[in-house]
């Protein structure tokens, strides 16, 4: 069945000339559920803008993007915000991790906004990333590595429908790159989550079977200077 399907969505951004300048122009897009598919494509092209549209973060300018049958870009901001604590799950590339707040804690919080926080399926979850015995470390305490399994048990800890993954193993080296793949697409499989994972990295994009390459879909044309120009203006709105 589908989960995600997007139609005609497009999202623009101010231009430093005064005007708009497209971003997103994608005429259709489907996720079944639990697929698990890798989104490649350059940095600065306008990936991580289309996740924000998937999670209810920004709202298109036009088109539509349903998700589990339900208009996301029909619901005001408090119905996005509740059905993104629901049902989706979010890995970032610099992992957002609370400093002030133990690994547990990270995922506590997570689910107190739900409202049903549980120590013991947030542990369970620890350990099954293999930080059974570091859930009451503070993030500065651990490895880089360490630091994106919370992450990513963070993302899952409420059972989501969808896990959204943005360049999740940029700051990581091959080896806990491989692991942290491994990691959390069997942790979705298992959950019976999708998976969206983008990157700009050939080696992370082939370890999936279902693959798109984002300039294929997204039809709007840059040059390499206008990537990195648009990437400075996302960063300010953002």
């Amino acid at each position: 069945m589908t989960l995600v399907a997007v139609q005609n969505l497009q999202k623009s951004y101010p231009s430093s000339e005064g005007g708009t300048e497209m971003i997103v122009n994608v005429s259709s897009f489907n996720l079944g559920e639990k697929d698990q598919l890798a989104l490649q494509g350059s940095s600065g092209s306008g990936k991580t803008t289309f996740l924000h549209l998937l999670a209810g973060v920004l709202l298109p300018d036009s088109g539509q993007i349903t998700f589990s049958g339900q208009g996301l870009h029909l619901m005001d901001e408090s119905r996005r915000d509740q059905l993104r604590l629901n049902q989706i799950g979010y890995v970032f590339q610099s992992f957002n991790l609370l400093n002030g707040f133990s690994c547990l804690e990270n995922l506590l919080l997570t689910m107190e906004l739900k409202g049903k926080p549980d120590p013991e399926h947030a542990g369970s979850l620890l350990q099954a990333v293999g930080l059974g015995n570091r859930i009451n470390y503070l993030p500065y305490q651990l490895s880089i590595g360490q630091q994106q399994r919370v992450a990513v048990a963070r993302a899952l800890v409420n059972r989501p429908k969808l896990v959204l993954a943005d360049e999740p193993t940029g700051n990581l080296d091959p080896e806990n790159t491989d692991r942290s793949l491994q990691l959390l697409r069997s942790l979705c499989e298992e959950w019976g989550s999708a998976l969206v994972l983008v990157s700009h990295d050939p080696r992370v994009i082939a370890q999936f079977e279902k693959q798109i390459d984002w300039e294929e879909i997204n039809h709007v044309k840059r040059t390499g200077s206008d990537m990195n120009n648009f990437s400075k203006r996302v960063e300010e709105v953002s």
